[in-house]
């Protein structure tokens, strides 16, 4: 699995139009409207590097309101909500 986070800016007055496209599209699995020097953040989960080229290359280039994009590629992902996920299988209630 290939995890990247993608930072962009978005033209003035389309952020929330843009981050629910963007929320739709499979592989982006949350999009955070922020601020600061960007305006959105998408996480990304995508199986192969090659579905992450599609979705930055293609996809998100295609959206015409996104101005500019800065992606980062993760080498490890440490997440609380993995690890609970994992450990809660079987469990009720689905916490520790």
């Amino acid at each position: 699995m290939v995890s990247a986070i993608i930072l962009m800016n978005i033209r003035r007055g389309q952020v929330n139009t843009v981050g629910e496209k963007l929320a739709a599209m499979k592989g982006i699995t949350e999009v955070f409207s922020v601020g600061g020097h960007y305006d959105l953040i998408a996480l990304v989960r995508v199986p192969t590097n090659e579905d992450l080229a599609v979705l930055v290359n293609s996809k998100l280039a295609a959206e015409t309101d996104i101005e500019k994009t800065e992606s980062l590629i993760a080498f490890e992902v440490f997440s609380r909500h993995d690890l609970e996920a994992m450990f809660s299988i079987g469990m009720e209630g689905g916490s520790l």
